[in-house]
Formats: structure tokens, C-alpha cells, sequence
């Protein structure tokens, strides 16, 4: 990868304060992007801001709740005003859940829904007009627990779904606009100390950390999302395990039923 293949463009990152989405807005700086960050705690949102400004000055940061519709204009609104031009999006906004369907506070689909999805749908079709006039590049940040619905992870599963849904309409609808859409399914992934999930009454707590074999980097995330913007490829499954997954759930799913039950107590263990 050649420094500067990205310059003179302008990228925004949802949910990029931190985690994953720190990671891509990084290097899409590191290869001359202009980018907006955007988070919803301001004060991460500012270290984070200081981090890239120490790559180059072509930085700006938004906060906003990309969920609602104002504030999927507000930062498109933001970008445009500071830059004058939006070539990437990088839909990387959500929040995960823990708890047996059984027992769910019926709210904890409402959460999952808002910011998985409508964090995702409210930014792009902001974003939409810009993408059309630049022949862009619209991304979606999906899970491997959105290629099939998983215990414990009901309701996270079903809106991680959804993105798929969406971006294969968007993919058709804007052909003619020359927009490029991308869907990447990421795998278990390294997190940050302090990183939240949904329990099943709707509460947040904190995730353990991730590390060690069979976890993703989240730099080796942010590689694939390059990747798949400077390809402009349109599904990319992460880890070897990620896509036997989906190997194995188009043609055998009831083998993958199996291999789930089987295993079950040690799948719950290391969702939590």
C-alpha cells in the first residue's frame, strides 16, 4: 500500500472515537484521506481527534447520535461544510448484547435496531447526494453473527442481518450513480478497555478483553475495509474461520446447527 493513494479524499467514520473505527480512520489518514471522526463522548472523541492530528491537520471531529436523523445531517452537514466533498463512509457505529432470547427486556431489540440500523441508514442517505457526484464509496461494518442468528446473541444477530438487506438494495438502486458499496463481516475482534454490551435487561456492562490466538487486531480489520474500498468489492468475510462459516451455513446449515449445540456452553463463555 502506497502512502497518498487516498489523498484529496474525504472519509468519515462512524463510531470511530475508539475500537475499530479509530483503527480505519488511522490509516485512510496514513494514506492521505482527509477524515471525520464521530463518536458521542466528546472527550474521546477529542483524543481521538489529537491522534490523527499528529498524521496530518485534515481532520475533523463530529459528535453526534448518528441513530436520529439530525444527527446523521449534522455530520454529514459538518464534513461538507469543512471539506466540500464526501467519497467515503465507513458505517462502523453499534453496539453488541448478551442474554437468552427467554429472557430479554423487549427494549434490547429497540437498542440493537437503533444503533446497528438506523445508525447506519440515517449518515448514508445523508451522505447520498455527495457520494453520487464523487462515485463514492458507502460502507457497512457487519459481524460473522450476521451471517447466521446466534444464542445468546438474538436480537444483535437479526439487526446485523438487516445491513446486508439494505446495502444489497442500495447496491442496485445507485449502479447508475457509480457508487460503491461494500459489506464486511468482521470476526472476534480485540476491544479497547472499558468497551460496553447490552445485557438482557437493557443495562450496559463491560465487555473482558480480547486478546491473544484467534482474535482479530483491529489494524487487521482496518486493512480489510482498505482493501475493500480500493477494490471497491462488494462482501468481504474475515478469518479463515469467518468464511467456512459462510461456507458452511449456505450448504450445510444444519451441520452448523449441530457444531453450535455441541458446543454451546463454550460459544456462551466466550461471548461474554
Amino acid at each position: 500500500m502506497k502512502p497518498g493513494r487516498f489523498e484529496g479524499k474525504v472519509a468519515i467514520v462512524t463510531g470511530s472515537s475508539r475500537g475499530i473505527g479509530k483503527a480505519i480512520a488511522r490509516l485512510l489518514a496514513e494514506h492521505g484521506a482527509a477524515v471525520v471522526l464521530n463518536g458521542r463522548n466528546p472527550e474521546r472523541l477529542a483524543s481521538a481527534e489529537k491522534e490523527l492530528l499528529a498524521i496530518h491537520d485534515r481532520v475533523l471531529s463530529v459528535s453526534a447520535d448518528v441513530s436520529t436523523p439530525e444527527g446523521g445531517q449534522l455530520l454529514v452537514g459538518k464534513a461538507l461544510e469543512r471539506f466540500g466533498r464526501i467519497d467515503i463512509l465507513i458505517n462502523n457505529v453499534g453496539v453488541s448484547m448478551r442474554g437468552r432470547f427467554a429472557g430479554l427486556d423487549p427494549g434490547v431489540f429497540d437498542s440493537m435496531f437503533k444503533s446497528n440500523v438506523a445508525g447506519a441508514v440515517s449518515p448514508s442517505i445523508a451522505a447520498l447526494p455527495s457520494l453520487r457526484e464523487t462515485k463514492g464509496s458507502l460502507v457497512f461494518i457487519t459481524s460473522l453473527a450476521g451471517i447466521r442468528g446466534l444464542p445468546g446473541l438474538s436480537a444483535y444477530s437479526s439487526a446485523k442481518m438487516s445491513l446486508r438487506a439494505i446495502a444489497e438494495s442500495i447496491r442496485i438502486e445507485e449502479k447508475s450513480h457509480g457508487i460503491h458499496v461494500g459489506l464486511i463481516y468482521v470476526g472476534y475482534t480485540e476491544n479497547e478497555a472499558g468497551k460496553e454490551t447490552v445485557a438482557a435487561d437493557g443495562s450496559l456492562v463491560k465487555i473482558a478483553p480480547r486478546s491473544g490466538k484467534g482474535v482479530q487486531t483491529m489494524e487487521s480489520v482496518a486493512r480489510a475495509v482498505f482493501k475493500t474500498i480500493s477494490r471497491r468489492k462488494f462482501i468481504s468475510v474475515l478469518t479463515p474461520i469467518g468464511k467456512l462459516n459462510a461456507v458452511m451455513q449456505r450448504f450445510f446449515p444444519r451441520l452448523v446447527e449441530w457444531i453450535i449445540l455441541a458446543n454451546l456452553e463454550k460459544f456462551e463463555e466466550r461471548s461474554k
